[in-house]
């Protein structure tokens, strides 16, 4: 996996010493950071950002985490990522107050760096599996991340390194609609700037390998929209 495509995580905290110690930890660990210092600032880099998991402390200036949470998860930015809730609440009716504002995870203060990365990683596992080395089935398509290998109906087929991160991103979300901007950021990253017409070349590139051993063609095109798989 490049730096570019890394998964990005959101970490939102109004303290300086914890947002630096975070970042730099999660750096270390093969993450990309982006950061917020309240609410309001979360809620805005969700949307602009997309990130995978947003670390979110419930105290917080301007919007509390709750509430930021709440509106996070109103939007499809946010409900495609997980939000760890931080908090030095730790009575069981505070955890339920947070995992009930759509928070998928929760971590008491005080914390050790080593627990925060190993919970952002089990959620990486089951929003983005094959960064974590999961091989995935759609249909009689099968990506072995580990072994980069990708075989249909027992037959493997060999693609370059755009149409694996492309096929991992169809089969991490299958039926999900992936609009071309979406796939610009998931597979080429955010800051690579080229044109949206390189996800068609590549897209018809993709199928051309899929249906070389038979098959019907398992990407479909959403007029208007996008792709999708399955």
């Amino acid at each position: 996996m490049s730096d570019a495509t890394a998964p990005l995580v959101l970490v939102v905290d109004d303290e300086p010493a914890q947002l630096a110690l975070l970042s730099y930890n999660l750096k270390t660990a093969g993450f990309r950071v982006a950061t917020a210092k309240d609410g309001e600032e979360a809620v805005l880099a969700v949307a602009e950002q997309g990130p995978d998991v947003v670390l979110l402390d419930w105290m917080l200036p301007r919007l509390s985490g709750l509430e930021a949470c709440r509106q996070i998860k109103a939007t499809a930015e946010g409900r495609a990522a997980a939000v760890i809730m931080v908090s030095a609440r730790s009575e069981e009716s505070d955890r339920v107050r947070g995992l009930d504002t759509g928070a998928d995870d929760y971590i008491v203060k005080p914390y050790s760096v080593a627990e925060v990365i190993a919970r952002v990683r089990a959620n990486l596992r089951r929003l983005r599996p094959v960064s974590a080395g999961q091989a995935l089935t759609v249909g009689d398509v099968r990506l072995d991340p580990d072994t980069y290998r990708v075989t249909r109906a027992g037959e493997s087929l060999h693609l370059g390194p755009t149409e694996f991160r492309l096929l991992a991103a169809f089969m991490e979300r299958p039926g999900k609609v992936w609009t071309r901007e979406a796939l610009l950021d998931r597979v080429w990253g955010r800051d690579i700037y080229i044109d949206t017409r390189t996800v068609d070349v590549h897209v018809g590139r993709l199928r051309k390998i899929l249906c070389a051993t038979g098959g019907d063609d398992p990407i479909r095109t959403v007029r208007g929209a996008g792709y999708a798989m399955g």
